[in-house]
């Protein structure tokens, strides 16, 4: 139905039906939930038979991966990542469950200690960092604990807005860094640019201690085999010491007991190493003893996210033609359609995201908060919604989306009415 072209009689009477569907849907005290981008419990499944490998491991003749040692990671998992990501085993540093941790933990290395022995930022006057928007609200949250200033650049479809970000870094050497999710942004599931990454890389900046947090996040979570590809940032002409390329199997195999790793130039690992050997004698060995043996090389991760995919796929195009069934005439809503990732975004009329949450919350139906994808949850236009279809099972999809549609049509007409 085309919304536009109705009468303001029409629209009230339209109002009206969607607000007698909304009535019939809270009677029903449901409890649904669309928030984060929680692996499902079959995608969980698919990993179970890599315990065996902790189970039945055994010590090797010049090595014991249940002994401390090897702060760097085991060579088997470094070389399995190295395969994976295309990057120089040397160049990993393999670690335990949470990439974010990795994060938090390079930023507090530089507030506390500097970058590779510049002054470390918890002296200086003021941090700040670009945030692409819309973005991860843990990035935010993480980088609003360190007291950073968070500047934020438009996401466009082939990554931030590149003429804003030189502009900035080139002229404020308080600007540290910025961070990113390259390959299906959370929440946007865009893919940055071949030029984009090379800007990136290229770009001067006043700050001679600027880093790119690079969270690949979902290097590997295509739901399509002709999903875009991401250009490797290691091999972009430029300065390489500004990179820190984040990964986990967070979403690959257990978010409770994955691996993750932080790959850098030669430069940044040394310096990693030197804190990390201070700060642990070693990370889970044999966690990361089965993730290698499980995960060998890149066609065997290839091969088990395929079966993610087989999983996810259905979710997704369910949601997706169902919005584009309903909601395709209402003015100023649109979605993503994402090749990969974990999520959708819905683009509502502007200043009705908040009202459509809490509609949904009151229906039954839990929603990421309206305005996390910003940082300090300020979504000036209040029109950003993530939608995580991962988690929900396949029989609840159509009466979640009943709950999400009725409540946008509602706020929309509302506010269309005036």
């Amino acid at each position: 139905m085309d919304y536009s072209i109705l009468t303001n009689e029409e629209l009230t009477k339209q109002l009206a039906l969607c607000k007698k569907r909304y009535q019939s849907l809270l009677k029903e005290k449901l409890s649904l939930d669309l928030t984060r981008g929680r692996p499902s419990q079959e995608q969980l499944e698919l990993s179970q038979p890599m315990l065996d490998y902790i189970a039945t491991y055994k010590p090797g003749k010049n090595s014991d991966y249940r002994n401390y040692g090897q702060v760097e990671g085991i060579p088997e998992l470094r070389a399995a990542i190295a395969d994976m990501l295309d990057v120089d085993k040397e160049n990993v540093i393999a670690t335990s469950v949470s990439s974010l941790n990795l994060m938090f933990d390079v930023l507090a290395r530089a507030f506390s200690f500097g970058v590779c022995g510049s002054t470390p930022w918890a002296k200086l006057p003021k941090v700040k960092f670009i945030c692409p928007v819309p973005g991860y609200d843990r990035h935010f949250k993480m980088l609003e604990s360190f007291g950073v200033e968070m500047i934020c650049v438009p996401l466009l479809e082939n990554g931030p807005d590149m003429d804003i970000v030189e502009q900035l870094v080139a002229s404020d050497e308080a600007i540290k860094g910025i961070i990113c999710v390259p390959r299906f942004s959370n929440p946007t599931g865009d893919v940055y640019s071949a030029q984009t990454v090379d800007r990136l890389v290229a770009m001067p900046t006043a700050a001679k201690d600027f880093r790119i947090f690079w969270d690949n996040a979902y290097f590997a979570h295509e739901l399509y085999a002709d999903a875009p590809v991401l250009k490797n940032i290691f091999d972009c002409a430029g300065d390489l010491d500004r990179v820190y390329m984040f990964m986990s199997t967070s979403k690959i195999t257990m978010p409770s007991g994955g691996i993750s790793a932080l790959i850098c130039t030669p430069k940044n690992v040394k310096s990693t190493l030197e804190f990390m050997g201070v700060q642990s004698l070693s990370y889970n060995k044999l966690v990361q003893y089965a993730h290698a043996q499980f995960l060998p090389n890149a066609a065997a991760l290839r091969a088990h996210m395929e079966k993610h995919a087989e999983i996810l796929r259905p979710k997704f195009e369910r949601i997706l033609a169902l919005l584009d069934e309903r909601l395709i005439g209402l003015p100023q809503v649109s979605w993503n359609h994402p090749r990969g990732g974990y999520f959708i975004t819905i683009y509502a009329m502007p200043h009705t995201a908040k009202h459509i949450v809490d509609l949904c919350k009151k229906a039954g139906l839990t929603l990421t908060a309206a305005g996390s994808t910003y940082p300090y949850y300020r979504d000036d236009l209040d029109s950003v919604m993530r939608l995580a279809p991962t988690y929900i099972q396949p029989e609840q999809i159509d009466v979640a989306m009943d709950i999400l549609m009725t409540s946008i049509e509602i706020a929309t007409l509302e506010r269309m009415i005036g």
